[in-house]
């Protein structure tokens, strides 16, 4: 019988990222971006039940009987950490882990551009990473959070769902939550973190217009809020955060996101060609008139505001695709497959 971890180690020496398990399938892995099979053995019921119970604390897997999903962290003592989420599907019980480096990585390292240490810098309201599942928005907020704590004094407080990555303090103090142990909620962990005078807040994932709108109140209150959407660019994240709201409450979340709001940094993964993937950024700044384009919903001028403003740090999906192409470091059709403007990029 398999056992969680062998098929972790297997993983991990494979090469991969994600491990994906469900009954009466062979588990398979994400490898650059593709499922690869680990093995031919489809998994019984019976030992999936065996090897995710034996890995999870008793008070969440009685929860996940109830609920059918839970999120939690794995960790295989000296190798890795997983975020893991278990979920039921037509065929019974299933999960999926995910890789969390072992050590953060700083902004250089992992070659994110340079105005992310100008936001880490920052004093107060609302940082926006955004991105699909698996773009490495955890990574990137890690090395904003890193940054901080390498150069100033402050108090930081994450609210995670599972915590990702553990911090040790340097000049900050960073205090983690997670929803579950340590709160009821995003919410409730939220309302908590605002009492404990944080100069910092890390919000894991703003699932739900509550979240959304103390997230608000925060950086309102003059708090630094990290958070992440799963949003692919700029425009699409403030729809986001107003369509979440009640119509009749729109222009109001439209007035407070307008002067909360510090920067969104939107990222994907593309296909390199020589193997592996490269993250692709758009970032948008607060500028003058970025405040009246979300109060009066004019985001189509966002696009202008980014391009006119590149020598602050601001860049758009666009221009950072057409940079990875110049360098030949990723195809035309990978372009074209994630670009905003399609057309820019359409293969002849």
């Amino acid at each position: 019988m398999n056992t969680l971890n062998t098929l972790l180690t297997e993983m991990l020496e494979r090469g991969g990222s994600d491990l994906h398990l469900s009954v009466g399938a062979p588990p398979k892995t994400r490898i650059d971006g593709v499922i690869h099979l680990l093995n031919e053995l489809p998994i019984q019921a019976s030992e999936m039940e065996s090897m995710l119970q034996a890995v999870t604390p008793k008070h969440r897997w009685e929860s996940f009987l109830k609920t059918h999903d839970a999120d939690l962290a794995h960790e295989i003592p000296g190798k890795a950490r997983f975020r893991m989420n278990l979920f039921r599907n037509s065929k019974g019980m299933a999960t999926v882990l995910r890789q969390i480096p072992s050590r953060i990585a700083g902004i250089d390292e992992l070659g994110l551009p340079p105005a992310l240490k100008n936001i880490a810098e920052y004093k107060e309201g609302l940082v926006l990473v955004t991105g699909p599942t698996g773009s490495g928005k955890s990574t990137t907020l890690a090395a904003i959070i890193d940054q901080i704590n390498e150069s100033s004094e402050r108090q930081i407080i994450t609210l995670e769902d599972p915590v990702e990555f553990s911090h040790v303090d340097k000049k900050s103090t960073i205090l983690h939550r997670e929803v579950g142990e340590h709160s009821r909620s995003f919410a409730a962990g939220l309302r908590g973190a605002m009492r404990a005078d944080p100069d910092v807040i890390l919000i894991g994932e703003m699932r739900s217009m509550e979240t959304i709108r103390l997230a608000l109140n925060c950086a309102a209150m003059g708090m630094l809020v990290f958070a992440t959407l799963h949003t692919n660019s700029a425009t699409k994240t403030i729809d986001r955060i107003v369509d979440t709201f009640p119509a009749d409450e729109q222009n109001q979340a439209r007035i407070m996101l307008a002067e909360t709001l510090r920067g969104i940094v939107s990222q994907l993964l593309c296909k390199r060609k020589d193997g592996g993937r490269i993250a692709v950024h758009e970032i948008l700044l607060k500028h003058g008139s970025l405040p009246n384009c979300i109060r009066n919903n004019a985001l189509a001028s966002i696009r202008n505001i980014i391009d006119q403003n590149r020598s602050s740090g601001m860049i758009s999906l666009d221009v950072s695709l057409q940079k990875l192409l110049d360098q030949d470091i990723i195809t035309q059709e990978e372009a074209y497959m994630k670009a905003i403007d399609k057309a820019q990029f359409k293969p002849s």
